[in-house]
């Protein structure tokens, strides 16, 4: 689905992109339906939580501060692509590779927080409204960034315990949050190959290293999750909740906040990110068969 969906978007983004003003609803209603998987009641916090943490806010910082003096539009693109919020789907997959699902989801409810009360702050500094005064750009950004992050997360928490057989439903509806994020990824890349394709001053060059530059990213902060989480014992639980973004939300925060070419950072995550995940999948099915093989082998002798 991911290929067709961005495919639809390039190939007919002068019509998607009439359609980017649902891009915020869309993002709401998947993190509502996904939010409402997620009990308050069994999440545990760790010290893994709080590391994960600061890498994704300071190291976000860091990295944007080292790019920044040679390429404003290289480091912007960079830094949502750490900034941004674990992905919702990381917790499926983290599930599917044997992790910690229950680690995972407080660390999805982290991120988000975190990311709803530090964006309003540094695209206050750094973004397109960094002319204003820093309140009124802050009170803008915090407008539509908060209750985008947190109202979705709360709600699905009300229903839990106000409204248990509608919360039910939600629960057998799941499928949807699929395809909303399915017409939200072909949306976002309509917009991207428009604004690539009108832009009045191309950067190629710059476009394309930074798309490599987002594989370098996406595979440090796997990595990294991955080393950190070995130590706390959630080795996959660490690599997913590092590395698997939610970019329809960084294309998204990139497009409105940010110079329009850091939307690729995020636009070319969304294929690492997958093709990683693939590959990982794909290796734990293949050891899976390789055992039955090996015992059914023995079964044999």
């Amino acid at each position: 689905m991911l290929p067709i969906a961005m495919l639809t978007g390039a190939l007919f983004h002068s019509y998607i992109g009439l359609l980017s003003f649902m891009t915020p609803t869309l993002i709401f209603c998947m993190l509502f339906l996904t939010f409402c998987k997620i009990s308050p009641k069994h999440m545990r916090f760790t010290r893994l939580h709080i590391w994960l943490l600061l890498i994704q806010l300071c190291g976000s910082l860091l990295v944007y501060g080292a790019i920044s003096p040679f390429n404003q539009e290289i480091a912007q693109g960079i830094l949502i692509c750490i900034l941004a919020p674990t992905a919702t789907a990381a917790a499926v997959i983290t599930g599917m590779l044997g992790g910690s699902v229950a680690f995972l989801a407080g660390f999805v409810f982290l991120s988000n927080v975190a990311v709803a009360l530090a964006a309003p702050v540094i695209f206050s500094f750094l973004g397109t409204n960094s002319t204003l005064p820093f309140w009124e750009s802050f009170g803008y950004i915090g407008r539509q960034v908060v209750p985008l992050l947190i109202f979705p997360l709360f709600g699905a928490w009300l229903v839990q315990y106000l409204l248990p057989r509608f919360h039910r439903w939600l629960l057998s509806v799941q499928i949807l949050a699929f395809y909303m994020w399915s017409l939200a990824l072909t949306i976002v890349t309509g917009r991207t190959v428009t604004f690539l394709l009108e832009q009045p001053d191309p950067h190629y060059a710059n476009e394309v290293l930074l798309a490599l530059l987002a594989l370098g990213v996406c595979i440090c902060q796997f990595w990294l999750g991955r080393r950190m989480g070995k130590k706390y014992g959630n080795t996959i639980a660490g690599g997913q909740g590092l590395g698997q973004k939610n970019t329809i939300l960084a294309i998204w925060m990139s497009q409105i906040y940010l110079c329009p070419t850091a939307a690729v950072g995020p636009a070319a995550y969304v294929l690492w990110q997958n093709i990683i995940n693939s590959w990982q999948l794909w290796k734990k099915r293949k050891s899976e068969i390789t055992q039955i093989s090996s015992d059914v082998g023995q079964l044999t002798l």
